[in-house]
């Protein structure tokens, strides 16, 4: 892989590791964010998991967003763990969005696009 397309991968995997951060924003909550707004339930409003539970998920969140600045770092200093971390934040991150697919369709489409990179890059890349 070219370094500048590595780069670009990296760029957007820590962005998009960086808007995780509004989730736990949004969730715990810190602040008002317009699109996410403050509730405790998950799954279209079927399971409330009540202030607490909201901050655990919030946290969760959180982790991804750490994970994904991780692997985008670790791709780039060409580590071999790198591709392992994102593979297990990139289905975090699918698992927490679906849950508020309502809010983070976007973040189940990229997720599943990093998923599928990783899958299939590899094959073609060979």
């Amino acid at each position: 892989m070219s370094r500048g397309i590595l780069y670009a991968a990296a760029a957007f995997l820590a962005l998009h590791g960086l808007i995780h951060l509004m989730g736990f924003v949004a969730y715990w909550p810190l602040a008002t964010l317009q699109g996410i707004p403050y509730k405790t339930t998950l799954l279209n409003g079927r399971w409330d998991l009540g202030k607490t539970g909201i901050r655990l998920f919030s946290v969760v969140w959180l982790v991804a967003a750490i994970g994904f600045v991780i692997a985008a770092a670790g791709l780039v200093a060409h580590q071999d763990w790198a591709r392992g971390v994102l593979a297990g934040v990139a289905l975090l991150s699918l698992v927490i969005a679906a849950l508020d697919v309502k809010v983070a369709f976007m973040g189940v489409l990229i997720d599943a696009v990093i998923l599928g990179a990783l899958v299939i890059g590899p094959r073609v890349l060979d």
